[in-house]
């Protein structure tokens, strides 16, 4: 049998730690599927300071975090990756400012979360996450390119959500009260005619999945680590 050509090493530029680990852990796990016992493409990561992202989202310098996502990309392409992935929906902001400029190409976490919903025959989409996500055009940008609608949080939801992601699910914290506001938030989509919800934090999936989310949920995280997963594999 002939040998399987080794997969192209994956590059992380990772963000928060949470969404970060779960997105290396769900690329080390589903690996065995499509390699073979325990087997997963090489994977490097590289991490800044949350505090330092922060600190740019807060003052609307987009350049900033770009700066950051680039000095990770470098150090990633240094270390062996042949591409790369941000497992955090929030700084996909400055992917304009990043992509022209990076050593190595990009999955952009929402054009793989859009796909998918399209693929599923969604056409009305709920999306969660921080307040600078969800003010962002970072989700309708790349859902509406694909004539997919959307609906956004109130503004009394975006707090408390950036609140609950901030404060709690950054810090491995998940209380049994902030998923009970997701899912307050999640059935007022489905009241709006959403038939999904992103997801689009990569720590609300260690809160909220299809088992206790009044909608059918697009999980980034997860979307985002399999996409990567199956390129690598595929090596284009």
């Amino acid at each position: 049998m002939p040998n399987r050509p080794l997969p192209q090493p994956i590059g992380i530029v990772a963000c928060s730690a949470e969404g970060a680990a779960l997105c290396y852990r769900t690329i080390c796990a589903e690996g065995a599927r499509l390699l073979g016992p325990h087997a997963h493409p090489e994977i490097s990561l590289h991490s800044h300071s949350l505090a330092d992202y922060v600190s740019c989202l807060d003052r609307g310098d987009l350049d900033g975090v770009g700066e950051l996502m680039l000095s990770s990309a470098r150090k990633l392409a240094a270390a062996g990756a042949r591409f790369l992935i941000c497992p955090d929906n929030t700084i996909h902001q400055a992917m304009a400012y990043v992509e022209a400029r990076s050593p190595l190409p990009w999955l952009h976490i929402a054009q793989v979360v859009a796909q998918r919903a399209a693929e599923r025959g969604f056409r009305r989409i709920g999306i969660t996450g921080t307040r600078w996500l969800v003010e962002s055009e970072v989700y309708p940008d790349k859902l509406g390119a694909l004539g997919l609608d959307y609906v956004r949080p109130s503004a009394e939801e975006r707090a408390q959500i950036g609140r609950i992601i901030m404060d709690e699910l950054v810090y491995g914290s998940f209380k049994p009260e902030s998923v009970a506001y997701f899912q307050q938030v999640i059935e007022r989509f489905k009241q709006a005619g959403c038939d999904a919800v992103v997801l689009g934090c990569t720590e609300i999936p260690l809160i909220i999945s299809d088992e206790n989310s009044p909608l059918p949920t697009l999980d980034s995280t997860r979307l985002l680590a399999r996409a990567a997963l199956k390129r690598a594999v595929a090596g284009d």
